[in-house]
Order: structure tokens, then C-alpha cells, then sequence
């Protein structure tokens, strides 16, 4: 979990742009890859991100910019009643920043770590077919992209979101593998969304995995994605009815100093060797060319989307010093055991004075190196999750692991088999729910999201 477990996105210092994960297929804690940190959030700038001055629809009237603040300074309490009351005061740099819906590769996938998030699978009704489909995704995308741009849903909005701006608000759609059967499009599957294989440590849950649709949403403020989940949730209507939803959260952008690698519920900076956009290989790992098959997804990429529990009463009450064996990292810094700072090459042949590997042989960051499961690399976007406790007051609380890459047989499954054989980690995490989805490029204006697929 430590190292290829958070995307460029984990580094969470910012404002709106789709950054990369700072995870890595190299070292990640949870069964995935790590992240490269120097500046993780920062480093990843999407195609579909875009600063955003205003905001077309919200009135953002109780919002603490830079105006409110100044008037606060001056007068107190009463510079706010001062100001005229239909009057919007600026959004703060966190409420402002905006994700574009449309563009080369969809939105989430390269976006920076968002605070909140919600991901849920749905199926479709009994004799909806891909004419029921092509409807919704439509709407989906409508709704999406009104409300990524913050303005309200084009039907029945909730104003859940009122007074707020976008707050990077971003909504990635996907196809899994039972959607295709049910739209008579099996001839368009792709290969690459052949089932996962089956790992040792899982213990799936299927009323918790899969789905013929999968959306991820994910927003800097709770309520702007919850409002977005509410009006996905709506615009399915009869057409398809849920079959999942997991709920999860990460570190609010600014919440440290700099920007930095994430943390985990463990404690673990987690993401230290993600793939980075800048990095020249980076678009071959994650997206599917456009020599591709099928050509529908082209500019896209495949999540796998895992629900991982972490053992947190048992690993807790190990030392610091075992964690980090089993890790391979520096708690503290994610710097690799064999010396250096987050960001210094591993040694895996350093020794200590008894001649004993510095970095053990089973520990996860050693595991999940690309380099020992050849070449193998994803971008982790993850989400932590807690959903209280067990009737016997043990903690639901873990990993909401997605990964993305350009094949998941190239990417996700040699490093989990990995893992599997031996990983010092596997002791304390219990992989619950699993999904594989086919995402799509990007929409171009007046498009859908799989318009290419629904109506080619």
C-alpha cells in the first residue's frame, strides 16, 4: 500500500487540475502499485483540467473568499452584512477549480485525488436493451457535464450543491463485462475485459462486484458529490437499478504545508511510484491506443476497482519498525529502508551488518516494483474508506483500490499474482468486492460517453 498504492493525484495540494495518481505498479500497498512523489498532484495535468473564474449557475453568497475575508478584517461580523445581498462573493481557489467534462481521455482518471468520492455499479432493467442504454448514458453525460461546469442538473435539481462551486467535481463512466450481453454488443467486447483470475487472498462479496455500468464521482467538497450521485441515481430512472455503492475519502487539498504523497489508513505514505504524465511511456501503460481493439475505446483505459479491507486492529498493534519491514518504507517519509528520501531509488541488494536484505525479500514495495513483475505498471487512484464495525466492534474500514491501465492482463493481474505468492502485507488486508470495467475516451462537444460503442 505503500508505494504504488496512491496515483499522481494523491498528492493532494491543489486546486483544480486533473493530475495524475501518484500510484505506481511498483510498489503498491493493497495489492498495487506505487507512486512516484516528488510532486505527485502537481506533476499530472490533464487534458480536461481548466481553472475556472465563475460559476455559471450558483449564487455564492456564504462563501469565505478573498472579498469576505478582507470585509471580515475590517469590520467583524457586520463587513458581511455590509455587503449587498445580491452580490456573489468570490469562491475560494477549492470551491472555483474546475474539471472540463469533455476531452481527449474522461475526467477521473488522471484528476488529482479528490476529498470525496462515491462509486457505484448499476444494473440494467430487466428488457432494457442498448436503446435503454444509449438513453441513459446520454442523460449521464448531460447531467455530468452541467454539473462539473456547476451549474444545477437539467432536471429536478436537488440543490443539495446550492452556494457551492465545482469543487473539481469529476465523473468517469464504464462498461462491465455483463453490459455487453445485455445490449446484444458482445461482438464489441473487449478482450481485455475477460473476467479477472482468481487470487488466494480474495474473499469477494459478488452482490458487491461487477455491474453492467460503473460510474465513479468524485468532488473537493462531500456535498457537490454527493449531489452528483443523487442526480446519477435519478437520471437511471426505470432504465437501471443499483446494484453497488461504496462510499470514500482522502486528505482535503491544502490540508498539508506542500503537496505530498497521500496517506493511508495505515499510515502509509501510499502512492510514492505511480506513473506520472510527464513520464514518456506514461500514455502507452495507461491508455488504450488508437490501433486498439476495438477501436470504440480508443483514448480509454480499464479500471479494476477493488474493496479492500485493512486488519487495522492487528496491524496496529504492531511496531513501527515491523510495519515499515512489511512495507519496505520509512513510515514517516516513504523513504525506501535501504537509505535515501521518498523519491531515492530502491536498493533491493543493500544488506545489513548480519548481512540480511535491508528491504526483506516478501515486503511490498520490493513486490510490486515493475521491474520484478516485468514491467508491469498502473495508475492507482484510490479512495480510504471506513463503514463502521463489525457486530464484534472490529473496524470496516480500508481501501477503495482503482487502477487503471491500457490492459489489465498487461497491468492489475501479474502484479496481484504477485503479491498472491508471497507478499509480508497480504496478512493484513482482505480483498472483499472486485469489479473490471471498460472506460472510454473521452466525449468530444456534442457527444456522449460511448456514443462510438451505443450507436457505431
Amino acid at each position: 500500500m505503500a508505494d504504488q498504492s496512491t496515483p499522481a493525484a494523491p498528492s493532494q495540494g491543489g486546486a483544480a487540475q486533473e493530475t495524475s495518481p501518484d500510484a505506481s505498479p511498483e510498489e503498491g500497498a493493497l495489492g498495487a502499485l506505487k507512486v512516484s512523489p516528488s510532486d505527485p498532484s502537481r506533476e499530472a495535468v490533464s487534458e480536461n483540467a481548466s481553472p475556472k473564474e465563475g460559476i455559471s449557475r450558483r449564487r455564492l453568497l456564504g462563501t469565505a473568499g478573498a472579498t469576505g475575508l478582507a470585509l471580515g478584517a475590517a469590520g467583524g461580523a457586520a463587513g458581511y452584512t455590509a455587503a449587498p445581498s445580491d452580490r456573489a462573493l468570490p469562491l475560494t481557489s477549492l470551491g472555483a477549480d474546475t474539471v472540463m467534462f469533455h476531452g481527449k481521455h474522461q475526467p477521473g482518471i488522471t484528476t488529482a485525488l479528490h476529498s470525496s468520492g462515491h462509486l457505484i455499479a448499476v444494473d440494467l432493467a430487466a428488457g432494457a436493451g442498448r436503446k435503454e442504454a444509449a438513453a441513459l448514458l446520454r442523460r449521464w453525460s448531460t447531467t455530468a457535464q452541467r454539473l462539473m461546469a456547476g451549474e444545477a442538473a437539467a432536471q429536478d435539481d436537488t440543490d443539495v450543491a446550492r452556494d457551492a462551486g465545482p469543487s473539481s467535481l469529476a465523473v468517469t463512466f464504464g462498461f462491465g463485462h455483463s453490459f455487453f450481453a445485455r445490449t446484444g454488443l458482445d461482438k464489441q467486447r473487449p478482450v481485455a475485459l475477460d473476467p479477472l483470475p482468481d487470487f488466494s487472498s480474495d474473499h469477494l462479496d459478488k452482490a458487491r462486484s461487477n455491474g453492467d455500468l460503473w460510474v465513479q464521482i468524485g468532488a473537493n467538497d462531500a456535498l457537490v458529490a454527493f449531489h452528483a450521485l443523487r442526480a446519477i441515481q435519478k437520471d437511471a430512472g426505470s432504465a437501471a437499478r443499483v446494484r453497488w455503492q461504496m462510499n470514500g475519502f482522502n486528505r482535503s487539498p491544502g490540508a498539508t504545508a506542500q503537496p505530498m504523497t497521500a496517506r493511508n489508513l495505515m499510515g502509509q505514505l501510499d502512492g510514492t511510484r505511480n506513473p506520472k504524465p510527464s513520464e514518456t511511456d506514461f500514455d502507452e501503460r495507461i491508455f488504450v491506443p488508437a490501433s486498439g481493439d476495438p477501436e470504440w475505446m480508443t483514448n480509454g483505459s480499464y479500471a479494476v476497482v477493488r474493496r479492500i479491507r485493512m486488519l487495522l486492529d492487528t496491524w496496529e498493534q504492531l511496531s513501527v519498525k515491523a510495519q515499515e519491514e512489511i512495507i519496505g518504507r520509512k513510515k514517516s517519509t516513504g523513504a525506501a529502508l535501504s537509505g535515501g528520501t521518498e523519491t531515492t531509488e530502491m536498493n533491493l541488494d543493500r544488506t545489513d551488518a548480519d548481512g540480511n536484505l535491508v528491504v526483506p525479500i516478501n515486503a511490498h514495495a520490493r513486490i510490486t516494483r515493475p521491474d520484478q513483475n516485468g514491467g508491469a505498471a498502473i495508475l492507482r487512484r484510490p479512495f480510504s474508506f471506513h463503514d463502521g464495525f463489525d457486530p464484534d466492534g472490529v473496524p470496516d474500514a480500508g481501501l477503495l483500490f482503482i487502477c487503471w491501465q491500457a490492459d489489465p492482463v498487461r497491468g492489475f493481474v501479474p502484479v496481484q499474482r504477485k503479491l498472491d505468492r508471497g507478499d509480508a502485507l497480504s496478512e493484513f488486508i482482505r480483498h472483499e468486492a472486485s469489479g473490471l470495467f471498460a472506460v472510454p475516451g473521452g466525449a468530444a462537444e456534442g457527444e456522449y460517453v460511448g456514443q462510438r460503442l451505443l450507436e457505431g
